[in-house]
């Protein structure tokens, strides 16, 4: 079948309308505003989209019941607002201009998978970093309670690696929150290049490596 043009997307599995609705929920009730790059190509639909509050792209995944040949970045809460959970479908809003993350994307091909670990335990580990940022900020004199000293302590614990992995705990904070770590089928970690990624079958997070330990900005607000 030839791939054609799209102004929809008609989804092929169960559940994925709902799927796509739920993160794109989170996303816009974390920034209203928020913008997301829609791929289509091969029968596969994916929705990037850089999570206000992190420091990486996170993907959602589809097959299409028909092949379709799309790129375009739109408003996510437009995007939301034409979600059809019932048709397992959803229109494509209009273009807007795409913020600066959007023009640099995980390859869609060339990903080795280095080793697999249980969601649990990764929800388990982000949980506790969480924990630990909550009761290290409270400890602080209120006067050292600003942006600046909360920014580098989330820095701090974020930037530490999952396990012996090279994988950065803001990508498990990210699968966390974005509700990506549940089910019984354990998370592939994989990397392709400067990228690494979390992938499980609910969505992927994905975060290209530092070159020098601490480079970059911190996270700008706090985590959750």
């Amino acid at each position: 079948m030839t791939a054609t043009a799209a102004d929809r997307l008609v989804f092929a599995d169960p559940g994925e309308a709902a799927g796509l609705a739920a993160f794109l929920e989170r996303l816009v009730r974390w920034e209203k505003n928020a913008a997301v790059r829609i791929q289509a190509g091969g029968g596969v639909a994916g929705v990037f989209a850089r999570p206000a509050r992190f420091e990486v792209l996170a993907v959602r995944t589809g097959r299409l019941l028909e092949p379709v040949e799309l790129d375009v970045t739109v408003a996510a809460g437009e995007l939301l607002e034409l979600v059809e959970e019932d048709r397992e479908a959803v229109a494509v809003p209009k273009a807007v201009t795409g913020p600066s993350w959007a023009g640099v994307l995980p390859p869609r091909g060339g990903w080795r998978e280095f080793a697999r670990v249980p969601v649990d335990a990764v929800g388990s580990v982000a949980a506790a970093a969480v924990g630990e940022f909550r009761e290290r900020a409270e400890k602080l004199p209120p006067e050292r309670r600003g942006r600046q000293t909360l920014d580098a302590l989330a820095e701090e614990i974020w930037s530490r690696p999952l396990g012996r992995t090279q994988l950065p705990l803001r990508a498990a904070h990210a699968a966390h929150a974005l509700g990506f770590l549940r089910g019984t089928d354990p998370a592939a970690l994989l990397e392709s290049g400067p990228w690494l990624r979390l992938r499980t079958v609910y969505g992927s997070v994905a975060v290209r490596r530092r070159e020098r330990p601490g480079a970059g900005g911190g996270l700008s607000v706090t985590p959750v």
